[in-house]
């Protein structure tokens, strides 16, 4: 156990200090085309931030953003969002396919709009994690701020209310009441939302008058995929889950096997993911190392108050890796309630036939069958007589051979001074009767 926690605390150390890679940049490369494709979650604002800061390092004229997503966590858009409002540069959004619901949000906010034939921007409505309409409150947030993107570029902001609105009517576009607005190529030119439609980036470099040579691609490194993987909000319960399981197995298991390393993977992995993404930093680290070296002292400490600490300072660290403290609590309580269920199919069904469960369950019993005796057995005695040393009212002292023996009658009242014989040896229970 002790070399685990060591190993953790090592590769937690190495992992922190991890940099996403970047290419090499020219001075040339006047123009940014920057991938938003996939879902909107917290790692994708990691990574557009790096990627514009080094496109005005590097004095860009112009930021392509090359979009094509289903949409995604409302929070991280609104991040986003405010992001490319603090670009000097002038922006473009390439629908290319998608940009649905948070990726349209996010095109609202840049200078210029192209579309290909095919593309589709709209629907943009507010639901939870259980699919279902949001509350009113994050309705009215949402809604406003889809009206303010849509403002902020002199758009009409009527269509990017419809768009998350199904109570807006737009009877020039057929839509009524109870219908979400989206967008296609030739809807989007006709209200003003696309400045064009092409076939794809080479069109569009033709119709702007970008030089193709003058064109940087960024490229996700493997760390900010990474950690975009790892901040989705179905991987971040499912790596903690598996953590719990791990270390808890681990606790009844000897030495350190699979299954704590395992769950110390777990943990490495959402901490390394949510601190590339920039969501977590070094303090939810080092509070996760001060909760480990607790809960190893309360080995050594006696009051559990050591321990306890150690537990709080962990889920804390968890909680504000997270970003969203709401979020990161329903996946600690779905993680730890997966770890519970675990653990009691795995005793209640499996425990018989798994040998871990044998090592952990004491089966052993001190059973005279088994070779245990608790007391002598002075069967020897049985037959022998002796002289009542004290009265026996049941019980009191016999003399047999210069010996002192504590004796029960058969259940009469014998008195000092009597002859008696040991008739009975059950353990440590003599039975002697009258006999003078």
């Amino acid at each position: 156990m002790k070399r685990g926690i060591l190993a953790l605390f090592i590769v937690i150390l190495g992992c922190s200090f991890l940099q996403p890679l970047v290419g090499s940049a020219s001075d040339e490369d006047r123009v940014y085309v920057i991938p938003i494709q996939k879902e909107v979650e917290r790692g994708l604002h990691a990574f557009l931030e790096r990627a514009i800061k080094d496109a005005e390092d590097h004095n860009a004229e112009l930021i392509i953003f090359d979009i094509d997503t289903p949409g995604g966590l409302v929070d991280a858009a609104g991040d986003i969002g405010q992001l490319m409002d603090g670009i000097d540069t002038k922006t473009i959004a390439f629908v290319n396919n998608h940009a649905l619901s948070a990726g349209a949000f996010i095109s609202l906010h840049a200078d210029e709009i192209y579309m290909v034939p095919n593309g589709q921007m709209g629907a943009a409505a507010v639901i939870d994690q259980a699919g279902n309409a949001a509350d009113k409150k994050a309705q009215s947030y949402w809604l406003s701020a889809m009206k303010s993107a849509a403002e902020s570029n002199g758009r009409d902001p009527r269509y990017a209310l419809a768009m998350a609105d199904e109570s807006m009517v737009i009877e020039e576009l057929g839509i009524e009441k109870g219908e979400l607005l989206t967008l296609g190529s030739k809807e989007a030119k006709q209200i003003g939302y696309s400045e064009g439609t092409v076939r794809d980036l080479d069109e569009l470099y033709e119709t702007i008058g970008v030089e193709k040579s003058s064109v940087k691609q960024v490229e996700e490194t493997f760390a900010e995929k990474l950690a975009r993987f790892i901040t989705n909000p179905v991987v971040v319960p499912i790596l903690l889950s598996l953590a719990s399981i791990g270390l808890i197995v681990e606790l009844y298991s000897p030495g350190f096997g699979i299954a704590g390393s395992i769950g110390l993977i777990s943990l490495v992995l959402f901490f390394y993911g949510h601190l590339v993404a920039g969501l977590a930093g070094y303090e939810t680290i080092i509070l996760f190392v001060i909760g480990i070296i607790l809960i190893v002292a309360e080995f050594f400490l006696p009051g559990g108050i050591a321990g306890g600490l150690g537990i709080g300072a962990i889920l804390g660290s968890i909680m504000l890796a997270g970003g969203d403290m709401m979020q990161m609590g329903i996946s600690l309580l779905i993680a730890l309630l997966i770890a519970v269920a675990t653990v009691i199919i795995f005793v209640k069904v499996f425990g018989k036939k798994m040998k871990f469960f044998n090592k952990i369950i004491l089966k052993d019993s001190t059973s005279t069958e088994s070779g245990y005796v608790s007391n002598a057995n002075r069967l020897d005695l049985i037959g022998k007589e002796g002289v009542t040393k004290t009265p026996l009212r049941p019980s009191g002292t016999v003399i047999v051979e210069d010996e002192r023996i504590d004796a029960v009658t058969e259940g009469g009242f014998i008195k000092a001074g009597e002859k008696v014989k040991i008739v009975k040896v059950e353990g440590s229970r003599i039975v002697v009767r009258d006999i003078s």
